[in-house]
């Protein structure tokens, strides 16, 4: 199915101006002040293992690509930097996600005048069926990382494909941050991660568009500190406009 890249943008920047709203903004400090400590965590371990990464990346380059070192050490860089803050994102999901359906319940409830028909649950249980739910994802994720990863160490050997690699990895990336923001109000409707996939591949340049702003947005300093509550609105309410049917 044909979707519009520039909507599933779009529908990440609607969450910036959704988290601000009445009976919204209440459920965002907590994300927001775990997103703080996550990412200054990884701000730190980025910046102190950035120079051993770096040498241990361009180590094995062959003398006779050695011209071509000005050009992979940004590329490389990227690719650390994005991998660290993809995996601090990851971390701070799994560590947040019992206040993440809440806050998708909130947006629906504020875009429609209805809640979602998930049962109300206690708080321990909340947190139980979460972090069981962000498991099921993280295998999901690391079962699509595998070939990748192969295809990470077969670039060392072979430079020139390290830009198609980097690709792949955002790519890659984009998916999962979509698969983990969509599934909160998607969740609150009772669909199983299985269908959650299903329904996002149906319109997937729209998901993925979705998801490339997500990732872009965890490279942004400070702006990064939002995504998790950005993401999880702009993911509602793009749940209601485009797969609620």
């Amino acid at each position: 199915m044909i979707s519009n890249p520039l909507a599933g943008a779009g529908y990440f920047l609607n969450g910036l101006k959704l988290i601000s709203k009445k009976g919204i903004r209440t459920y965002v400090l907590i994300p927001l002040f775990i997103n703080i400590i996550i990412f200054a965590l990884g701000l730190w371990f980025a910046i102190d293992q950035f120079g051993i990464f770096i040498e241990w990346a361009l180590a094995d380059l062959p003398t006779w690509l050695s011209w071509l070192e000005w050009f992979m050490w940004p590329l490389f860089a990227l690719t650390f930097f994005g991998l660290v803050f993809f995996t601090f994102t990851i971390i701070a999901n799994i560590i947040a996600s019992p206040f993440s359906g809440p806050l998708a319940n909130a947006v629906e409830k504020h875009l429609t005048g209805n809640n979602s028909p998930a049962p109300t649950k206690p708080f321990i249980k909340e947190v139980k069926d979460s972090l069981a739910n962000e498991l099921i994802k993280l295998k999901h994720s690391l079962f699509l990382m595998m070939p990748l990863v192969f295809l990470s160490l077969l670039s060392f050997a072979f430079p020139l494909v390290s830009p198609a690699v980097a690709i792949l990895w955002f790519i890659y990336a984009a998916w999962v941050l979509t698969l983990e923001y969509a599934d909160f109000p998607m969740a609150n409707h009772g669909m199983a991660f299985r269908h959650i996939r299903e329904k996002l591949a149906e319109k997937r340049i729209l998901s993925l568009a979705f998801g490339s702003m997500a990732m872009l947005a965890t490279l942004i300093p400070f702006i990064n500190f939002l995504v998790m509550p950005v993401a999880v609105a702009g993911a509602t309410k793009m749940y209601i406009n485009e797969f609620s049917s």
